[in-house]
């Protein structure tokens, strides 16, 4: 295996379960040399978006940027595949800084369980029995009953993922907003949620828990049997990615938007 030069930054490659992934891993390896994550200047990702959103949280601690590379299916967060010029590519590469949301889920239990979700936090419906919140707003109550299979609160980065097919807006980056978002709300029936600024303080207390359980869901990780769950923007967590001048997130958040 080559090593990279002194002037290169160190790079670790991690590639996400397909053939063509792995493939890509090795030949890159080979050609630019490979250092553990944990001692990488950059770490770039071959797959798609979940492999990415898989890397943002295991580099959560160290905000080691991340350059991806689609060797997926949608590849929204990610840049062109080309096994070419990759350090003059991550050389020239725009910088894009994310903050995800911090949960804090209280169980029905007593327990507390702390989440980060890069791209959403979410609360739904366990049973068939729909879930029935109340939803404050820094501190203010902003709607008494929501009667719903879900909720949503999702990042600029989020809003285009599956907040978008529950019908959410699609929030620019450095926008500093937040989508609320309901999923197949039944009362009020009309709403159809709110853009919140980032600073904003959110609380989901679940009505009728017993009757009614409502699990919460940072991104990958689950609780169930929740009592009341708070959110907010973690602003000690950067994560950054790099994009391809042509291939900025800012313009594909745009671009997005206009697609039939």
């Amino acid at each position: 295996m080559a090593s990279p030069s002194n002037s290169a930054p160190r790079l670790a490659f991690v590639a996400g379960p397909t053939a063509a992934a792995r493939s890509a891993r090795a030949r890159l390896e080979k050609r630019y040399g490979a250092v553990p994550p944990a001692q990488a200047d950059i770490v770039v990702a071959l797959g798609g978006d979940g492999l990415m959103l898989q890397t943002l949280h295991r580099n959560i601690h160290r905000g080691t940027p991340i350059y991806g590379m689609n060797l997926g299916t949608i590849g929204f967060l990610l840049n062109v595949y080309q096994k070419e010029r990759l350090e003059e590519r991550i050389a020239a590469a725009v910088a894009v800084d994310l903050y995800p949301l911090r949960m804090r889920a209280h169980l029905r239990s007593g327990e507390v369980v702390d989440a980060l979700g890069i791209n959403e936090v979410s609360v739904f419906r366990e049973t068939r029995q729909a879930a029935a919140v109340s939803i404050r707003i820094d501190g203010v109550c902003r709607m008494p009953e929501l009667v719903c299979d879900g909720l949503l609160i999702a990042t600029p980065a989020g809003s285009t993922a599956y907040n978008l097919s529950a019908h959410g807006p699609i929030i620019p980056l450095g926008a500093s907003l937040l989508a609320l978002t309901p999923i197949s709300p039944f009362r009020p029936r009309r709403w159809r949620g709110a853009i919140l600024p980032d600073k904003a303080r959110i609380g989901i207390r679940v009505l009728e828990a017993d009757k009614r359980p409502v699990s919460a869901v940072g991104d990958q990780r689950e609780v169930r049997e929740v009592a009341q769950v708070d959110i907010v923007i973690d602003a000690s967590r950067d994560l950054t990615l790099l994009f391809d001048p042509e291939h900025a997130l800012d313009d594909r958040i745009t671009s997005e938007q206009f697609v039939a």
